[in-house]
C-alpha cells in the first residue's frame, strides 16, 4: 500500500480501516489493468490510465466515487447514493462486493 495512504488512514477507527482495506482489495482485483494508488486531491485514489476510483473515509462510513455507480443504482438500492453520485458504505453493513467488482471494472476500463 502507498505510504501516504497508510499515513492518511491512521486517524480512522479500526472498523473504518478494515472496511477501507476490503474496498481497496475489491478495486485492485476488479480490472486486468495495472491500478495505481496515491493520494490525489488529498484523497485515497486508484487509477488506470485517466480513469479513477476514490475511497473517501469518514468517521462511520466510506464514500466510493466511481463513474459507474450511477449505472448500477437499482442494484445498490439498499445503499445511500449522495447527490454527487457517491456510494456510501457504512461500517458494519455488508459490502456489495459482486456489484462493486462490476462498478470498478466498468469505471477503470
Amino acid at each position: 500500500m502507498n505510504a501516504d495512504i497508510e499515513n492518511y488512514l491512521e486517524k480512522y477507527a479500526d472498523e473504518i480501516k478494515k472496511l477501507f482495506f476490503e474496498l481497496r482489495e475489491t478495486v485492485l482485483k476488479s480490472t486486468p489493468h495495472e491500478v495505481g494508488e496515491k493520494l490525489w486531491a488529498k484523497l485515497p485514489s486508484y487509477y488506470a490510465r485517466e480513469k479513477f476510483v476514490r475511497l473517501i473515509p469518514f468517521k462511520d462510513h466510506i464514500n466510493v466515487e466511481a463513474a459507474a455507480v450511477a449505472s448500477h443504482k437499482d442494484e445498490l438500492s439498499g445503499y445511500k447514493i449522495t447527490p454527487k453520485g457517491m456510494l456510501q458504505i457504512f461500517a458494519g453493513k455488508e459490502v456489495p462486493t459482486d456489484i462493486l467488482v462490476r462498478v470498478f471494472k466498468e469505471t477503470l476500463l
